[in-house]
């Protein structure tokens, strides 16, 4: 297996090189194998995509433990902590950031080095002989898929980023590719890529092993999403982009092997012993129960000092941080706060932490090898995002179902009666604000959140929603920071030192 593994280096990577010498490029490694000599059997294909999706476990780019990057720069978490690793990490809840964090760095380049590998498959798919055309077609449907959620992740944080849809070899050609263009055509890419993705012949679904690879179930997820979000942040085509929102998530939503929501106990959701047959699921991370390389640190991770609910590996720090203004907005009796959040006692933490991934049991081990799934969408998601898009086609009583089904399987009243409570009224006087809420309950800690604040507001809207807040429930992160420019991330100041020009940096940075 050894001899399979290559590497595509990430694009400022590649292009640092060009300063070098040319003798030190001719340089090559004799036990390395070329990429354009790798491509030869359907299984080489197979284990180039495995590499693929071995891309997305990384805490750099969508896995479990990449919350620093979205829950730690929304409302829900952030911890308070501004001296460990030299501070960074609290740039991001502090609204600080700077270009030269290298925690950004990181995410930017373990982004690009996921899109490189898709590239890599699919520059050279069309050197190997199938037997059968379908296949190819579906590793092709696979590569296109990730690489378009990868770019989803990039312009909803950068805004503007480079697209490369092709391998690049040299430096000379990362250099001619590396210029941003604009929000609108990295989302025509995304929306290509899963209409692609669409056109293969992948299952709605998929089970046993092949859980943790996509399908078009998620495919239509996604696109639904990023239709939304293009609604959200591309003034023209508004309306248009709405509506294909609704065609493409109502088709996931007709794809759901379940009834109703509220079959599906809220807590199933988590579980690891019934993550292979929770019907909600739509895509996860996929990992082993037990293992040292696959397994889930999350459960573990996110448990303060004295507890024993998330894990049996003992911890001696605070655990997953959760703000206080995240504990102040759930609703009185919401059984998703007893499960996702609990107060620890111990002297040293006397705070909430995070309870939401749970394995405690012997299989996992004490040095806390859970069997956690990172999920990364799931039925609950499609739905209310289907309440939010008929509030933004004027169809209220439809959005309202949608937000119903999940207050009910929450045993929350329905809105019709929430809203004559006069706490839940102050808190969420608009349908707008009511749906907001409910995926912020629903899904905390899945990073979510902050998605869906600069989905839902403008970046003058969200300097004036953040600060409006208390600062005694967000922690030692100063909410005062918070400008317009903090709608999107700065460019990482090594991208911009390589061209000024064309990898501009973004304002207020």
């Amino acid at each position: 297996m050894k001899k399979h593994i290559y590497k595509v280096l990430a694009l400022s990577a590649i292009l640092s090189l060009g300063a070098c010498k040319k003798d030190f490029l001719n340089q090559s490694n004799p036990n390395a194998i070329a990429v354009e000599n790798y491509f030869k059997t359907e299984n080489d294909v197979l284990l180039a995509v495995n590499g693929v999706y071995q891309s997305l476990r990384s805490s750099n780019t969508l896995g479990e433990n990449s919350g620093l990057f979205t829950d730690e720069r929304s409302d829900d978490a952030g911890r308070n902590d501004n001296q460990s690793n030299a501070g960074e990490p609290f740039q991001f809840n502090d609204f600080s950031l700077l270009p030269s964090n290298s925690y950004l760095r990181s995410h930017w380049l373990a982004l690009y080095e996921a899109i490189g590998r898709t590239n890599v498959v699919l520059t050279n798919i069309d050197k190997v002989s199938f037997a059968n055309a379908a296949t190819k077609e579906n590793y092709k449907a696979e590569a296109k898929f990730i690489r378009a959620i990868m770019y989803f992740e990039l312009v909803r944080k950068w805004g503007p980023v480079p697209v490369v849809t092709k391998q690049l070899s040299t430096a000379d050609e990362v250099k001619e590719n590396t210029f941003r263009v604009p929000e609108a055509d990295v989302y025509n890419q995304i929306v290509t890529d899963l209409k692609d993705a669409l056109n293969s012949t992948l299952p709605n679904f998929q089970t046993g092993a092949n859980i943790g690879r996509t399908s078009k179930a998620a495919i239509n997820a996604y696109l639904g999403k990023a239709y939304l979000t293009m609604a959200a942040t591309l003034p023209a085509n508004k309306t248009e982009n709405i509506s294909n929102a609704n065609t493409y998530l109502m088709a996931a939503y007709n794809m759901k092997a379940f009834g109703n929501l509220s079959e599906i106990p809220y807590t199933d959701v988590f579980d690891v012993a019934k993550k292979a047959t929770c019907k909600e699921l739509i895509f996860q991370i996929s990992n082993k129960q037990g293992d040292i390389s696959f397994s889930s640190s999350i459960a573990a991770n996110n448990q303060a000092k004295g507890e024993t609910i998330n894990s049996l590996k003992p911890s001696t720090g605070i655990g997953g941080n959760v703000k206080l203004d995240l504990i102040n907005e759930y609703e009185t009796n919401d059984l998703r706060k007893d499960f996702s959040v609990k107060f620890a006692n111990d002297p040293i933490v006397k705070d909430w932490f995070i309870t939401k991934f749970r394995d405690a049991s012997q299989l996992a081990t004490n040095a806390g090898y859970g069997g956690n799934d990172w999920i990364l969408m799931r039925y609950a998601d499609v739905i209310l995002m289907l309440a939010e898009v008929n509030m933004l086609q004027g169809n209220d009583a439809i959005a309202i179902q949608y937000l119903d089904m999940v207050r009910a399987r929450a045993g929350m009243p329905l809105y019709a009666v929430a809203k004559t409570d006069a706490t839940y009224a102050a808190k969420f006087p608009t349908l707008k604000l009511a749906i907001l809420h409910e995926r912020r309950v629903e899904f905390a800690f899945e990073h979510q959140r902050w998605f869906d604040l600069i989905r839902n507001f403008t970046a003058a809207e969200l300097v004036t929603y953040l600060k409006a807040k208390p600062q005694s429930a967000y922690g030692i992160a100063k909410l005062t920071n918070v400008t317009t420019k903090d709608r999107y991330y700065p460019i990482p100041f090594d991208e911009v030192k390589l061209d000024p020009v064309k990898m501009y940096q973004n304002p207020g940075y």
